[in-house]
């Protein structure tokens, strides 16, 4: 199981739907979210769900880690990848410190911004709303920290072709051989 985690905007989507499209065996858990999807966010970016379905989810144990950020709840519901796929989670620092604990073996990729200025500008690119974008930088700096301490990995995402294949070569050191254990 990879990790892939780092704070809003730096590109953690981006690089891993490159990945996946470039390279075969490899799963992408989709997280549910309560949060309101954003202008032109794809439908299939997360399960979005209201507050109540992802409670009510939770109580019952369907999530592998879940966490409240922002005020809206992400979760990554427990993973049935296809037979021979080695799992992605894209997911916060909260939830990889989750991840980390109870899945001994995974492995954990932080991805860092080349700068918060060009963090703020990924953010309200992508349709974040100005005070949403302050709210993510402002806790940027408190999870670039931890996800520091917590990742085997940190990549700067300063030239997203670059990251994309650091990443890559991460995960390949640490695949499972195929047909394999």
């Amino acid at each position: 199981m990879f990790v892939v985690s780092g704070p809003g905007g730096v590109g953690k989507d981006t690089i891993v739907g490159r990945l996946v499209a470039g390279r075969p065996g490899l799963w992408v858990s989709r997280s549910w979210t309560t949060r309101p999807q954003r202008p032109g966010e794809p439908d299939d970016a997360y399960e979005f769900v209201d507050r109540r379905a992802f409670e009510d989810r939770a109580a019952s144990g369907g999530f592998l880690e879940w966490a409240e950020y922002l005020g809206n709840l992400y979760g990554t519901p427990t993973p049935h990848p296809p037979s021979g796929c080695d799992v992605i989670l894209v997911i916060e620092v909260q939830g990889a410190e989750q991840i980390l604990q109870r899945v001994p073996g995974a492995v954990m990729v932080l991805v860092v911004p080349p700068s918060r200025e060009d963090q703020r500008r990924r953010l309200e690119g992508r349709g974040d709303h100005p005070e949403a974008a302050a709210r993510r930088l402002a806790k940027a700096e408190e999870e670039e920290a931890i996800g520091r301490r917590l990742a085997h990995y940190v990549v700067v995402n300063d030239d997203l072709d670059r990251a994309v294949e650091e990443v890559a070569g991460i995960l390949a050191g640490h695949r499972s051989p195929p047909g394999g254990a």
